[in-house]
């Protein structure tokens, strides 16, 4: 019997050196941006480009292919072509002090305001004191005080004479001012009083109530001179500070005359300065400082707390800022996003201000562009849902999260929001994409560009140019030494063989790359000038033996026959399965025995994993396939009156995928038809309903799996594995399988249908149909399709005979 094998050049797609027109990567060009990516790098140029609202980026694809570098380095290109964003500055808001107010400036011109304004205070400190301190402002305030004391004393002589003429006394003391009457020219106290006789009690009573009411009026009268006095000094201290500093502020708002809120702010300054000039008086007595010293809760505080909010917080200075900026972040936390207010702790209590606020990421690359990671973003509480808000209103808003999240309870400020015109770019994979879309409704809204990376890309002559000019880029910023033209073949076949294909090249870079510094390392520990093929080799092989420790257990127990698993000789009801276990950075090839019983009944074919629950969902899903196969190839004629139970074998990890679906059917066919199956072959592959055989993942590594334990034990030159034909141009098989190939010793059957398998693995003829609608009664068909009937004789006569 004749079957298709393929030939060893049909294997992999080895490279030659001799196809790539250069001796080593010294004499090509470096590569500039990315490679085989033109799709997700027109889909993000265009989204730079666009600067409408909502035009934010979703940069999707597999870790390592490059994207956050990319992003990178292509904004920062776009960015240094646009214009410097504003400087942004809080100030102190002296309508609402716990609304920080936000000044916005031309780049540069936050800092000169900020120096500015600090100079202007010292002005105030110094200018003021002396206008204060001169002989000429003493004068005028002696002046209006003497004025308004010879008034108050002049009132206090008429309530005197008004008290005498009534028979009273004028008595002052610290307490106030008290009437004493007066008898036979003598002021009498209480307990004289009380010993005068009732006539003259009640007339020093009548007489007290009027001079009380004259009283009252003087006393208004004083006290709104007293009044008067102190707005006269106000008046005086008013216009003296004005004196004093008005053409210095003045000078400033003529510099900043284009800013309407800046010219505001600085007249609200020097009003307050003005309402409040006491605050610049010389420094308090050696006895005031004394009691802060021994009391530093009832000192005053400190000159500096005095002008502290004269000051400016310039959160922003874009001063020595070159284009719009480009912010990278990986801790994208609430507060980091939108910014902090800090706070001190003075004697247990925390206290804060204006200057105390921190610009977050939002408010540095206002203007620009801001690049996130997806993974950082979900991970931290509240980032996506201030980032949403942040696109969707477009103003930065700080709030206090702790006592929403139950913190301590703190003094706190509300800064007016900046508005904000942030690009935002957000790197991830294509799951963390598909949940963000799942559980916003608003998501496309404000994210309308993806830009989906590829894990692969063609391997035609121009992408292996690129990558030979991709490893010259990569070598010369890493200042490593030059791969010659072998070094850069191997590098194209680990490319493809990461990729699984041998047309495709994998785009996941970071995984080139590190084959690229250790192949380097090992050339420099022999003392080489140049990486040759021999040191990628050794760099490619030596990385997997570091991770190769579990998979040489297995092939211990294998060695040990710890696992059963035979690879000579035959069996009915036994096969041998290939799996794939995936180590993260490494994969390697598993065989397992598959086994399988049946026997009269109706439960239909069990798997045990799955009754174990150690079964996946698209592995459940290939069993129930089989069974529609087995229905739609035997019980036409009858139902299938049988009971089935198929396994894997000593595993103990679970499993999951459809492709042992047809290695598990072949089983069955064995077990029901009696034929033993060929151990010498081990099987892989999905089938469907109609029996046709479907491609599956990981070709690669199943087979090499089965080659080396065949290999241990002794190549016979029969063994070799049935893959689907449709996996063919996945094969990138290590050189020495596809030596043993070439040599006769291993092969390697691509099928289409499961009839071809069966023929295979035991050498019998699959058996079509005749024109009496009947299979060949020695073919398996035929001797299967014989089983099956006898089965349901046997269950309907034990039917009619329970009956």
């Amino acid at each position: 019997m004749q079957f298709n094998e393929l030939d060893y050049t049909r294997l992999n797609s080895f490279c030659s050196p001799d196809t790539l027109g250069f001796s080593n990567t010294g004499e090509i060009e470096p590569l500039e941006g990315i490679m085989g990516q033109k799709r997700a790098v027109d889909a993000f140029d265009f989204g730079l480009q666009v600067k409408n609202k909502g035009y934010n980026i979703y940069m999707s694809g597999p870790a390592g292919v490059g994207k956050t570098t990319y992003a990178k380095l292509r904004t920062e290109q776009v960015a240094s072509m646009e214009r410097v964003p504003y400087d942004w500055c809080y100030v102190y808001n002296f309508d609402n002090p716990r609304n920080p107010i936000a000044l916005r400036f031309e780049p540069g011109v936050g800092r000169q305001f900020k120096d500015d304004m600090n100079e202007l205070v010292v002005i105030f400190e110094s200018e003021i004191q002396k206008a204060f301190n001169t002989d000429d402002y003493e004068k005028q305030k002696n002046e209006i005080l003497k004025s308004f004391d010879d008034k108050r004393d002049e009132k206090m002589r008429a309530m005197g004479e008004a008290a005498k003429e009534h028979g009273f006394a004028v008595k002052n003391t610290n307490a106030g001012i008290y009437f004493m009457p007066i008898v036979e020219g003598e002021a009498v106290n209480e307990e004289q009083y009380e010993k005068l006789s009732e006539e003259v009690k009640e007339k020093i009573n009548r007489e007290s109530d009027v001079i009380q009411e004259i009283a009252a009026c003087i006393m208004r009268d004083i006290r709104e001179s007293d009044r008067e006095c102190r707005k006269a000094i106000d008046d005086l201290d008013y216009k003296v500070g004005m004196f004093a500093i008005g053409h210095h502020v003045n000078a400033v708002q003529e510099k900043y005359k284009e800013y309407d809120r800046v010219l505001k702010y600085i007249e609200a300054v020097q009003e307050d300065v003005l309402e409040n000039i006491d605050q610049f008086a010389p420094a308090e007595s050696e006895e005031d400082e004394t009691v802060g010293a021994l009391l530093p809760m009832l000192a005053k505080k400190q000159p500096e707390d005095v002008t502290l909010k004269y000051k400016v917080n310039l959160i922003i200075d874009n001063s020595k800022t070159d284009g719009a900026p480009v912010v990278i972040d990986f801790n994208p936390t609430y507060y980091n996003l939108v910014g902090e207010l800090e706070y001190d702790s003075e004697f247990g209590n925390l206290t804060t201000d204006f200057m105390k606020i921190k610009a977050g990421l939002f408010h540095k690359a206002n203007g620009g562009y801001l690049i996130l990671q997806a993974n950082d973003v979900l991970s931290s509480p509240f980032s996506w849902e201030t980032i949403r808000r942040v696109v969707k209103t477009r103003e930065i808003s700080m709030e206090s999260m702790r006592e929403q999240v139950g913190g301590i309870v703190a003094p706190t400020l509300k800064p007016e929001p900046i508005p904000v015109n942030v690009k935002v770019i957000i790197i991830g994979s294509a799951y963390y994409y598909e949940m963000l879309r799942e559980y916003d409704d608003e998501f496309d809204k404000y994210f309308k560009i993806l830009a989906d990376f590829d894990y692969e890309m063609k391997r035609d002559a121009q992408n292996v140019k690129d990558f030979a000019r991709f490893i010259r880029s990569y070598t010369d910023k890493e200042k490593m030494l030059p791969f010659d033209a072998g070094a850069v073949a191997r590098l194209v076949e680990y490319a493809s063989r990461i990729a699984e294909k041998q047309n495709k090249l994998s785009t996941r870079f970071n995984r080139i790359s590190e084959i690229l510094c250790e192949g380097e390392a090992w050339a420099h520990m022999n003392g080489d000038r140049i990486v040759t093929a021999e040191h990628i080799i050794k760099a490619v092989d030596e990385k997997e033996r570091r991770v190769r420790l579990y998979e040489e257990k297995l092939n211990e127990m294998f060695d040990e026959d710890v696992i059963l698993i035979d690879t000579t000789g035959k069996k009915v009801g036994q096969i041998n399965g290939l799996a794939v276990m995936d180590m993260g950075s490494y994969s390697f090839g598993n065989p397992s025995k598959i086994t399988a019983t049946t026997y009269v009944g109706k439960s239909g074919i069990v798997n045990i994993e799955k009754e174990a629950q150690m079964s996946g969902p698209t592995h459940n899903k290939g069993v129930q396939v089989i069974t529609g196969y087995l229905g739609q190839t035997y019980a036409q004629e009858f139902p299938l009156s049988l009971s089935c139970r198929i396994c894997f074998e000593q595993n103990y990890n679970g499993i999951d995928g459809d492709s042992a679906s047809s290695t598990e059917l072949y089983c069955i066919l064995s077990s029901l038809s009696g034929l033993p199956i060929n151990q010498e072959l081990a099987v892989t592959g999905s089938v469907n309903q109609y029996g046709q055989i479907q491609a599956i993942g990981g070709v690669t590594y199943k087979i090499e799996g089965f080659f080396d334990l065949c290999k241990k034990r002794g190549l016979t030159g029969t063994q070799g594995v049935i893959i689907p034909e449709s996996n063919i141009n996945d094969l990138v098989l290590k050189k020495e399988v596809v030596e043993a190939v070439k040599d006769g010793l291993f092969h390697i059957y691509p099928i289409n249908h499961i009839d071809e398998g069966i023929e295979l693995l035991t050498g019998v003829p699959a058996g079509k149909t005749g024109k009496n609608g009947k299979y060949p009664p020695s073919s398996v068909n035929g001797l299967v399709m014989k089983r099956l009937r006898e089965y349901y004789k046997k269950s309907s006569g034990e039917t009619q005979a329970r009956r």
